[in-house]
C-alpha cells in the first residue's frame, strides 16, 4: 500500500482578485465639485435642463460618495463650510438655490429638480434629508433672504413628502431659538407647507413624527414656552390653523394625563370632594369643555371596577358602583349639552360592553333621582339626539319611564305607577 497522498485535481486557468483597498476612487470632491459646476454653469438657470444634466451626470460622477457636495452646490453654489459659510478655496456656481429669485414659483421649481434626482436615485433619499437638517443647523450663517428660500423650499418638499417633518427638530437647537431664528424661520416654512396642503395633511406629518408638541414646547425660549403664546405668535403670524391645531394637540394630551390621574384617584378611594377640586383645577389649567369633562369622569368611574359576566348581576353592581359616584359626575352636568354628552357616553358604554344592554334604563333612572340628568335631557335624548349604537333596544327599555315623564306637562305623574313598573332602584 503505497504511502504517497492521491492529489487532488485542480482547475485550470487563472483567477485575478481586486481587492477593495486597492481600487482607487473615481474623483475627489474637489474633482467631483468641479464637474458638478461646470455642468451647472453650461445649462444656465434653465432648470429642465439642470435636472438633465443631474440625471446624466449620476451614471458617471459617485453621488452616493459626494451627496452632501452635490446638495451644498445645489443649495448654496459651493462647498459649505462649519456654521454655513461657502469654501473659499474652490469655485462656485450662480446656478444654485441661493442665487434663485424669491418666489413661489421658483421654489416649486427647484424642488421640482430634488424630486426628480431623488427619484431616479433612491439611494440620495436619506443624505437629501440629513443635508436639510445640516442647512437648518447652519441658518444663523445665511442672508435673510437665504433663509427665507430655505423655508420656502423646506415647507414644498415636506408637502409633497420628499423629506419627514423629523427635519424639524434642527429648528430647536439652543443657539437659534434663543435668537429667534427658529421662529421667523418656522413661519416661512409652515406658511409656504400650508400653500401647497391643508392643514390635515400637515398635522398628519406632524403627528406622524410626534412633533406638534416639541414645536410649542422648545420652539420658543424657556420663559415663553406656553400654549397662549404659541396661539398668539402664529396667529399673528397668519397661521391661526396651525395655532389651532397645537392648541387642540395640547387640550388631548392634558385630557389624557387627567383620564389617567383620574383613574388612580379613584382606584385608590380617594375622597370625592378632593377628586372634584383636582378636576376644577385641571378643567381651568387647560380650558377643558365641561362636556368633554363629564365624558372622561364617566369613563374613570366605568373603568376602575373588575365587572360581573354574568348580565343578571352586573346591573346589580353598576348601580351600587354609580350610586356611590353620582356625586362626582353631577357638578360636572350643569349644562344641558354636558347632560346629553353623558347619555350618549352611557348609551355607547351600554352597546360596546354587552353585558350592560339590559342596564341603559335602570343607569338613566338612578342618574335622574340623583340630579345628575334632567327629564328635558333625557326627553331630548330619546326623541332626537340618541346615537344608532343600540338604538332599537335602549328606545324600547326607556318607553315607560320617557312616558312617565311626559306626564308631568299633564299634572299626571305619580312615582309610584312608575315605581309599580320595576324601575325602582
Amino acid at each position: 500500500m503505497s504511502n504517497q497522498k492521491q492529489q487532488k485535481p485542480t482547475l485550470t486557468g487563472q483567477r485575478f482578485k481586486t481587492r477593495k483597498r486597492d481600487e482607487k476612487e473615481r474623483f475627489d470632491p474637489c474633482q467631483f465639485q468641479d464637474s458638478i459646476i461646470q455642468g451647472l454653469n453650461q445649462t444656465g438657470t434653465d432648470l429642465e435642463a439642470v435636472a438633465k444634466f443631474l440625471d446624466a451626470s449620476g451614471a458617471k460622477l459617485d453621488y452616493r460618495r459626494y451627496a452632501e457636495t452635490l446638495f451644498d452646490i445645489l443649495v448654496a453654489g459651493g462647498m459649505l463650510a462649519p456654521g454655513g459659510t461657502l469654501s473659499d478655496e474652490v469655485t462656485s456656481t450662480e446656478v444654485c438655490l441661493f442665487k434663485a429669485q424669491e418666489d413661489m414659483e421658483t421654489m416649486q421649481a427647484y424642488a421640482q429638480v430634488f424630486n426628480k434626482l431623488i427619484r431616479r436615485y433612491k439611494y440620495l433619499e436619506k443624505g437629501f434629508e440629513e443635508e436639510i437638517k445640516k442647512l437648518l443647523l447652519f441658518l444663523k450663517g445665511f442672508t435673510e433672504s437665504d433663509r427665507t428660500k430655505l423655508a420656502m423650499l423646506t415647507g414644498i418638499l415636506l408637502a409633497n413628502g420628499n423629506i419627514s417633518a423629523s427635519i424639524l427638530n434642527s429648528l430647536f437647537n439652543e443657539n437659534l431659538v434663543k435668537e429667534g431664528v427658529s421662529t421667523c424661520f418656522a413661519v416661512k416654512l409652515f406658511k409656504s407647507w400650508l400653500s401647497e396642503k391643508d392643514i390635515g395633511s400637515v398635522a398628519a406629518s406632524l403627528r406622524k413624527m410626534n412633533e406638534q408638541s416639541r414645536l410649542m414646547k422648545e420652539l420658543f425660549p424657556a420663559n415663553k414656552r406656553s400654549c397662549e403664546h404659541f396661539a398668539k405668535y402664529f396667529t399673528d403670524a397668519g397661521l391661526k390653523e396651525l395655532s389651532d391645531f397645537v392648541k387642540n394637540q395640547q387640550t388631548i394630551g392634558a385630557r389624557k394625563e387627567l383620564q389617567k390621574e383620574l383613574q388612580q384617584q379613584i382606584s385608590q378611594g380617594e375622597p370625592l370632594k378632593d377628586i372634584i377640586a383636582y378636576i376644577r383645577e385641571e378643567i381651568k389649567k387647560n380650558n377643558i369643555s365641561e362636556q368633554t369633562i363629564i365624558g372622561l369622569i364617566w369613563f374613570s368611574v366605568m373603568s376602575c371596577v373588575e365587572w360581573n359576566k354574568k348580565e343578571e348581576l352586573v346591573t346589580e353592581q353598576a348601580i351600587k358602583h354609580l350610586k356611590q359616584y353620582s356625586p362626582l359626575l353631577k357638578p360636572f352636568t350643569s349644562q344641558g349639552i354636558s347632560e346629553l354628552t353623558l347619555l350618549l357616553k352611557i348609551q355607547e358604554y351600554c352597546y360596546d360592553n354587552i353585558h350592560f344592554m339590559k342596564a341603559f334604563q335602570k343607569i338613566v333612572v338612578l342618574l335622574y333621582k340623583a340630579d345628575v340628568l334632567n327629564e328635558e335631557s333625557i326627553l331630548k335624548w330619546y326623541n332626537e339626539a340618541h346615537v344608532p349604537k343600540g338604538k332599537s333596544i335602549f328606545l324600547v327599555q326607556m318607553k315607560s319611564f320617557v312616558e312617565w315623564l311626559k306626564n308631568a306637562e299633564e299634572g299626571k305623574r305619580c312615582e309610584t305607577c312608575f315605581c309599580a313598573r320595576s324601575v325602582r332602584l
